[in-house]
């Protein structure tokens, strides 16, 4: 469960440039038969006034940073294993991570919804992977 709490009475204290709302958010975590498991409050600040987003739009776009958590980075840390990488020199990191990138994206483009399984089935068949791609 998510709370939101929203407020424009601070902006005249917060010494951040184009401060329009600040807001508390609240998680709550239970397990399936109601058992707490975790409580967290995170603050934010926004540029988008109270017009633009009140606190139902804020409480999605916040929800929705975690989509993209857990449709990019989630990939990239677990299925392609990037953080015990062993390439750290030169251009390596930042091209490996751009072919990773680049993979996720043809998945996506072709509504794959599990990476790791297309990653083995072309790891198994490489030359389907190129009739994949049309080539």
């Amino acid at each position: 469960m998510r709370k939101i709490r929203t407020s424009t009475a601070l902006n005249d204290y917060v010494t951040f440039p184009y401060v329009e709302q600040v807001c508390r958010i609240e998680r709550i975590t239970c397990k399936l038969n109601g058992e707490l498991l975790r409580q967290e409050v995170a603050y934010g600040i926004t540029s988008l006034p109270p017009e633009k987003a009140d606190a139902k739009r804020l409480l999605a776009l916040n929800r929705g940073h975690w989509t993209i958590e857990n449709r990019l980075h989630w990939v990239r840390d677990v299925t392609f294993d990037e953080d015990r990488s062993q390439i750290r020199t030169g251009q390596g990191p930042q091209t490996m991570a751009t072919l990773r990138n680049l993979a996720i994206s043809l998945f996506r483009l072709q509504k794959v919804n599990n990476i790791a399984q297309a990653l083995r089935t072309f790891g198994r068949n490489p030359e389907r992977a190129l009739q994949y791609l049309g080539l």
